[in-house]
């Protein structure tokens, strides 16, 4: 391993996933005392500042959320499909709100898109503000290593945002970047959101006589791709008490969040088009060809990236379920109102909680399926599990696609051919929308392979 000094940086939106099976991290006593400290005091400034947004919004008792441990709980999670459906009747994406259907893409680009974002913005995920400072990028580090017998630079980065007049408040994103040695100018990236490994993390060794699969860097970088890696909560922490920090803290000098401003989802959104910024000015990248991927809550935020920012070309959405690809107006495992209490709220706009208490689901203006359509006519893959992964409801995150299908169709693109749902292991990739859900539980590594053949069909033809 080597260490120099860089002048440029390769980016991935990676999704990390937590392994079960590694090593254990021993504290010391004083080290667990300060995490118990710091647990409870996020408890507590998470509590107020979700009181303050009840009270700014009135709402003075909330519907209670789905019970995924406890089948005998008398909220316990719904699995069953004949009572998934309360409100079947959705928004239709092609229907502008004053009655008039809308026939041409012109149409959809002018009049009926701009409509959805409002609603999206202002009760969804919120509104983002429009003077943020602008990133100043700096490459901290560059290592030549090799991944996998593949020879790479990896460049660590990091972007500062400072406050316009208290240089004391400042956000520090972090990124880096891996590109394969020798690979030719003007080449593609994949991001990932990732979560950031703790202290004294060590992945275990494989099992004896089990056959390696490569990860999904390796299979990234082994069709000269660059990879990159963006840590959301470096952006903007995942908890209420960090409302009033991070990037959304430092727009609002420190203060409460208004009801329709941005949650944690559309900040750390955020974050991935300035990373995109980023790949602009290297001269060693496509910026044309980016392609995000995201797991659970970051297959939320590459979603919402994606229908956001027309510059990402492709999107892995995995296991995202409520808040992403799953239908909002489906009672099937995580609710509208699991994300609407105190340990989720944070994701979204403060405007979201009333669907959890005194409106209901089918007062949502608009649901998943036209987030999905808010992508068109771009490709996005949505990926789920099957065993394990019952929580994030995959025949909702199916069932957008199709209802998002039309919206595709307008604009001369194919989507999901079938409203059948398809086996475990099949999926439908004829089209800019593709699905697949996968035999294994909540991760997006069985279908890393579908998505780069879904990817390399569209690099390989620009």
């Amino acid at each position: 391993m080597i260490r120099l000094h860089a002048q440029f940086i390769i980016i991935v939106f990676a999704v990390g996933m937590h392994d079960a099976s590694a090593q254990p991290i021993r504290l010391s006593p004083a080290d667990s005392i300060a995490r118990k400290r710091a647990a409870d005091s996020i408890r507590s400034k998470t509590s107020e500042d979700y009181q303050d947004m009840l009270k700014q919004l009135g709402i003075t008792e909330l519907r209670p959320g789905a019970n995924g441990n406890n089948a005998k709980d008398p909220h316990a999670a719904n699995y069953d499909e004949s009572k998934a459906n309360p409100f079947p009747q959705l928004p239709d994406p092609l229907i502008l709100t004053n009655g008039k259907k809308i026939t041409t893409s012109k149409q959809w680009f002018t009049k009926r898109r701009p409509q959805i974002v409002e609603f999206f913005d202002r009760e969804i995920y919120g509104r983002q503000p429009n003077d943020i400072p602008l990133v100043k990028w700096q490459v901290d580090e560059v290592i030549v290593d090799t991944i996998q017998g593949i020879p790479v630079t990896t460049s660590y980065i990091t972007g500062k945002v400072e406050h316009p007049t208290n240089p004391n408040r400042k956000v520090q994103i972090k990124l880096s970047l891996t590109i394969p040695i020798g690979a030719v100018e003007r080449i593609p990236v994949v991001m990932e959101l990732s979560f950031p490994m703790p202290p004294g993390f060590k992945s275990p060794p494989p099992p004896p006589n089990v056959p390696r699969s490569p990860g999904w860097q390796e299979q990234v970088l082994s069709r000269g791709w660059a990879v990159a890696q963006l840590i959301p909560v470096s952006i903007q922490a995942d908890n209420g008490a960090g409302l009033t920090e991070g990037i959304i803290g430092l727009l609002n000098d420190g203060n409460h969040r208004k009801p329709d401003d941005w949650g944690a989802l559309r900040a750390w959104a955020w974050g991935t088009s300035r990373a995109v910024d980023f790949f602009e000015s290297l001269p060693q990248l496509d910026a044309k060809k980016v392609a995000i991927e995201g797991h659970s809550r970051y297959g939320k935020a590459a979603l919402v990236a994606m229908a956001y920012d027309a510059r990402i070309a492709i999107a892995f959405v995995s296991s995202s379920g409520e808040g992403g690809a799953k239908l909002h107006r489906r009672n099937f495992g995580e609710l509208v109102e699991n994300l609407a209490a105190s340990g989720e709220y944070h994701w979204m706009a403060g405007n979201f909680i009333k669907y959890a208490g005194p409106l209901q689901w089918s007062d949502l203006p608009v649901d998943s399926h036209e987030l999905i359509a808010l992508c068109a006519p771009r490709p996005v893959f949505i990926s789920v599990g099957e065993k394990g992964d019952s929580w994030v409801d995959a025949k909702g995150n199916f069932l957008s696609a199709v209802y998002a299908t039309p919206v595709y169709e307008l604009l001369g693109k194919k989507g999901i051919p079938s409203a059948e749902f398809p086996k475990v292991e099949t999926g439908f990739f004829e089209g800019e929308l593709s699905f697949r859900q996968h035999s294994g539980g909540h991760t997006p590594l069985p279908n890393w392979p579908y998505f780069l053949q879904m990817a390399n069909k569209y690099f390989s033809n620009k």
